[in-house]
């Protein structure tokens, strides 16, 4: 059985009583005896709430969903579904939007085909009659609409946790879909807004100046200001206002789900009086058919019965586009029309019934007619109007501004855990704004300033001693390294700093994780909006907090003291940022700026896993690849992270999150978590000459060695790019080999123009394995091993160790959607990768007191 918890207090939503607010009139005719008259109806608020029950109810949803219950591997993701019970239809539509594939919404539950009664299946086609057979009505027990996929996306929506609607919305965003705005409660039609659900989407544009220059914009959608068009509709109408809109935004993809969309079924439960909102992002081409970033806002259902819905928007948009089927005086919603059109918004009417094209009645104010019209003509008209529309509207909207008004639930105002985690942010964030930009990173982060760097390559030459070197100098640059923590100890710990440990160790689980999310929302905010690119390396996150913390517990383990001005032990730090990870956060592994592990803290950090989880098995995948080829991409797609995705190289280093493995996958493949390794790329551009094949050789080295398997990601089919990273490549395994590690790999090309074409791949394959060998050869050289190919490195099979990926983008970004052939790449990969689990395994303690400081 499924309650629905009242957001409130958490507990069952009681009985409700019939209420004006709640009450939906719906009309229908009823044939009695010899009446003929039609009566009108009023469909109750209980008998609303048990077809709402009922849904839930088909589909199996208990209680609360949590994103941590979403997030781990099971034997149903690791299928590929076309179709599935309608038990499944919320396991298989939350697999694939977390796989970023745009199908997820075309899923359709398994249906019988229902077949009369017949005589002989050898009967003589000539005895058929067609009159008999088919002429007669259908029979109405074998029919049945199917479940609404938008009752499904909603029915989740409505189910999950703040965290898991942040994911689902950011998903739903990658996909290229509309994002619910204004959203009613099923049970109360409390109107909810969703704002903490928008805070991690930012949106890309390019957009022309005067002087006819290109300019590049990237804002977070919260604060984006741009001009906001509203679809509505008053009575029931033949045209589908969705897809009218999609024609508008992207005619290659349903941004908006319609009525003849795959799946689409005559009835629905919960979309009545959903607002939902979606952007055209511009590329800067002759072909944009907006020339500005654009919003538009769709409110499913009669207008004229969610009037709170409609007086928000229509204040609020740029220009109010309505569909209706022609003009009644006596209807009560044409005065809200004439009111619209007295205004000075402009108004474009769209009637059903009309065959008009598009005039102009007076100043903003249009009409354009559908009836018996080409949609594409229809189409081009409307865009038309809207742009001479926004040409003489200067009026924006900002989607944070929803939150203004009053008579509206606000998500993270009505979240009490929500609330203090942002003031607790909010608190720090105030420390920021006294501090110059150039200053921030020394002033508030002391412990991982000159002293680490110097201390790491000191441990970097005390672990490559060179043969003239003697125990003395041995013995002089120990005694140096022991110097530098002494001073680093001795460093002040910022106030930034102290009241981050102060509030992670103040609040709940739940305040603790909303406090780490609204810190990082908040810290892209503000350096989005003041940093250039000429400052990059000033900028700072959670991450470079996380480092900070780890030095100051690497400090005192080294001179075997607590801080005097650390209120809490030392020893207890590397127990926060396991609970992170437990969570679901990514923890720095590497630090890039120092190209070095800090092993003494990831050491401790893994030793509370341990502690906190027991010694469970574990399977570790990295990931290796040049910069900006889709690594990251990649490993969120497969498992459905947040690893933050850049075309720059902003954040460096390597990172690790872990995976949850089923309870039912643990009985099949004796494996409990997948730790997911991220990396930056090789051959980095801000890097030149030596430092950058050094640099580029110890990641690599480290991360495969600390791996199970490794996935190499080469972007594209270029040789010599191909030969630039396997060289790399190659001698990272070489040195595993010489150290009897024996990891595995598995070369992912991305962007291949055409992956089913088998001979072009057989050829890029036998390319590859002769490069292979070439590198190896010239590896062993350099490592003075004797090895005359790969296969004398690693077990490699050229034939299945090898895979090919379409490229991510169905279409040119921004508007594009992701490449379903893509993501069934991706199931393909995981599946393969799982195949690996079988033999490989590891427990957590190994990792631990093992790899990381053999490596």
């Amino acid at each position: 059985l499924f309650y629905f918890k009242n957001k409130q207090t958490s507990k069952p939503c009681p009985d409700l009583k019939s209420s004006a607010e709640v009450t939906q009139r719906i009309t229908f005719h009823k044939k009695e005896m010899d009446e003929k008259d039609s009566k009108e109806y009023t469909r109750s608020e209980q008998e609303i709430n048990e077809n709402i029950q009922h849904l839930f109810n088909k589909l199996h949803l208990e209680g609360k969903m949590r994103a941590a219950d979403v997030l781990q591997l099971t034997a149903h993701s690791l299928k590929s579904h076309k179709s599935c019970p309608v038990e499944e239809l919320i396991q298989t539509f939350i697999q694939k939007l977390l796989m970023m594939d745009y199908k997820a919404r075309n899923i359709k539950a398994n249906q019988l085909i229902h077949t009369k009664d017949t005589k002989d299946s050898h009967e003589f086609q000539a005895d058929a009659d067609i009159f008999r057979e088919m002429g007669g009505p259908g029979d109405a027990d074998n029919t049945s609409d199917p479940v609404h996929p938008m009752d499904v996306q909603m029915a989740v929506f409505h189910c999950a946790d703040g965290f898991l609607k942040q994911l689902m919305v950011t998903k739903l965003s990658q996909c290229q879909y509309a994002l619910p705005l204004l959203v009613p409660d099923p049970f109360t039609q409390q109107t909810e807004f969703p704002l903490l659900t928008f805070r991690q989407i930012s949106k890309s544009w390019k957009m022309r100046n005067k002087n006819n220059e290109i300019i590049s914009q990237t804002q977070p959608i919260y604060k984006a200001q741009t001009p906001m068009v509203f679809f509505f509709r008053f009575g029931s109408v033949s045209s589908s206002k969705s897809q009218l809109m999609n024609s508008l935004i992207n005619e290659r993809h349903n941004t908006f789900f319609h009525r003849n969309c795959p799946g689409s079924s005559r009835t629905r439960v919960l979309m009545d009086g959903v607002v939902e909102i979606a952007w055209f992002c511009p590329s800067g081409k002759d072909t944009d058919k907006f020339t500005d970033c654009v919003a538009f806002c769709n409110l499913h259902g009669d207008a004229g019965d969610h009037e709170k819905q409609l007086q928000i928007l229509t204040e609020m948009a740029s220009v109010n586009v309505v569909l209706l089927l022609g003009l009644q005086k006596n209807d009560r919603s044409m005065m809200k029309l004439d009111e619209l059109y007295k205004g000075s918004k402009p108004l474009i009417c769209t009637f059903i019934e009309d065959v008009s094209s598009l005039s102009k009645t007076r100043n903003g104010k249009y009409k354009i007619g559908l009836k018996c019209r080409n949609q594409s003509d229809v189409s081009e008209e409307l865009r038309r109007a809207i742009n001479d529309c926004l040409s003489e509207s200067y009026s924006t909207f900002r989607l944070e501004d929803v939150s203004k008004h009053s008579d509206i639930r606000v998500d993270e105002e009505d979240d009490d855990d929500c609330r203090r985690g942002r003031e607790a942010a909010q608190q720090m964030m105030c420390l920021l704004e006294k501090k110059d930009l150039t200053e921030i990173k020394d002033s508030f982060l002391p412990h991982q300033g000159k002293l680490w760097h110097q201390w790491s390559q000191k441990n970097k030459e005390l672990h490559r001693p060179r043969a003239y070197e003697t125990e003395e100098d041995i013995s002089r640059k120990q005694k140096e390294m022991t110097k530098i923590r002494e001073q680093q100890y001795e460093s002040d710990i910022s106030e930034f700093i102290k009241l981050f440990i102060k509030e992670v160790n103040s609040h709940n689980e739940c305040e603790k994780m909303f406090f780490l999310k609204w810190l990082r929302i908040l810290l892209d905010e503000y350096w989005s909006t003041r940093i250039s690119k000429e400052l990059q390396a000033a900028t700072f996150g959670v991450e470079h907090i996380m480092r900070e913390i780890g030095q100051i517990y690497e400090s005192c383990s080294s001179v075997k003291k607590n801080k005097k001005d650390l209120q809490f032990p030392f020893s207890s730090l590397p127990s926060f940022a396991a609970e992170m990870m437990i969570s679901g956060f990514p923890l720095e592994l590497m630090d890039g700026d120092a190209a070095h592990v800090p092993v003494i803290w990831i050491s401790a950090v893994l030793d509370q896993l341990v502690q906190k989880l027991g010694d469970q098995r574990v399977f570790v995948l990295s990931v290796l690849g040049t910069q900006s080829s889709g690594k990251s991409t990649m490993l969120n797609a497969m498992f459905g992270l947040q690893f933050a995705v850049s075309a720059g190289r902003c954040t460096r280093g390597a990172f690790m999150q872990l995976v949850r493995v089923s309870d039912e996958m643990k009985t099949q493949m004796n494996f409990d978590f997948i730790l997911v390794v991220d990396t930056e790329g090789l051959r980095s551009l801000e890097l030149a000459g030596k430092s950058t094949r050094d640099h580029d050789n110890e990641l690599a080295t480290f991360v495969v060695g600390l791996a199970n398997l490794t996935l190499i990601n080469i972007f594209g089919e270029s040789p010599s790019e191909m030969q630039d990273i396997l060289q790399i490549v190659v001698q990272a395994f070489l040195r595993m080999k010489k150290v009897r590690l024996n990891p595995s790999c598995v070369f992912v090309h991305q962007n291949v123009s055409d992956v089913t074409a088998g001979e072009k791949n057989m050829e890029g394959r036998r390319r590859l394995q002769k490069t292979l060998d070439e590198m190896t050869k010239l590896a062993a050289e350099e490592e003075d091993y004797d090895a005359g190919c790969f296969s004398d490195v690693i077990l490699f099979d050229v034939q299945n160790d090898v895979k090919y990926f379409a490229q991510l983008w169905e279409g040119s970004p921004p508007m594009a959607p992701p490449n379903p052939k893509y993501c069934e790449n991706i199931q393909e990969l995981k599946g393969i990768i799982i195949l690996s689990v079988r033999n490989l395994k590891s427990p957590l303690s190994r990792v631990s007191t093992r790899r990381l400081p053999e490596i």
